[in-house]
């Protein structure tokens, strides 16, 4: 595929902990209007992954550019959701107050314009959350709250949109809708997120990176095929090292 669509590419990359390596040598290119999903044991690398791509962490060694620039620089573009939200459902604060938050950028003054007002309306709006604008956010359920904090995420129309474990406080009758709206708000966003759910792989996300300190690559052919054999007849659990994660075709080479 032509590099020219390449929005995220990191190469080379190597970070370590304490001396203790976490990812070695990783590779991974993210297209535009590309849905790939992280997965792998738990302490594999994932969500470490995730932040050093938003410049949140700092790599020991390796390259990551982003609309081809450093992370920091590129954070205008991006959107997050991390996985775990800290909030005291007693605060008076009500959602469009906390979409509004999306607005704040270093260095600006505390005050929204009404176009900031604006945009946070017609981002709840377009997430079928307008009704909500005035509740309190504690009032909500737990898929409705996630709603709100993808809206946060949206609210200044990034063109990527990083989550982690967005489903970790969901329902499992809110997971299916949630992720149809992920499919379309994929339409004009990329999106690269961090999961454990592995009926998400073949339904909605379009490639697969297996993260155990390496990164294996999987296209959606693959992916769709995979999964078919999960549910329907026996399969080689496989692994990266010694920790098994991931039922998919055994690995060749790293990519």
């Amino acid at each position: 595929m032509n590099n020219d669509s390449a929005i995220i590419e990191v190469k080379d990359l190597c970070f370590s902990y304490n001396g203790h390596p976490v990812l070695k040598g990783v590779n991974l290119t993210v297209r535009e209007k590309g849905f790939v999903a992280l997965i792998g044991p738990n302490g594999g690398g994932k969500t470490t992954l995730l932040k050093l791509m938003l410049g949140l962490l700092t790599s020991d060694k390796g390259d990551i550019r982003v609309f081809g620039k450093p992370p920091r620089e590129a954070s205008h573009r991006i959107g997050y959701v991390p996985q775990e939200i800290g909030i005291n459902k007693t605060f008076p604060i009500s959602v469009t107050d906390v979409v509004l938050m999306g607005k704040l950028r270093p260095g600006r003054r505390f005050r929204y314009s009404p176009e900031d007002r604006t945009a946070a309306r017609n981002i709840l709006e377009q997430l079928g959350m307008e009704e909500f604008r005035e509740r309190r956010i504690g009032e909500l359920s737990g898929g409705q709250r996630q709603r709100v904090f993808i809206a946060r995420a949206l609210v200044n129309d990034p063109k990527i949109l990083f989550l982690d474990e967005p489903t970790a406080s969901i329902d499992s009758r809110g997971q299916s809708e949630f992720y149809e709206l992920l499919k379309k708000l994929n339409e004009n966003a990329a999106i690269v997120m961090v999961s454990h759910d592995l009926m998400v792989i073949s339904d909605y996300v379009k490639s697969v990176a297996c993260v155990n300190q390496q990164l294996y690559y999987h296209n959606s052919a693959e992916i769709t095929e995979e999964m078919t054999d999960m549910y329907c007849c026996p399969v080689e659990l496989i692994t990266h090292g010694h920790i098994p994660h991931r039922v998919l075709r055994k690995h060749t080479e790293e990519k």
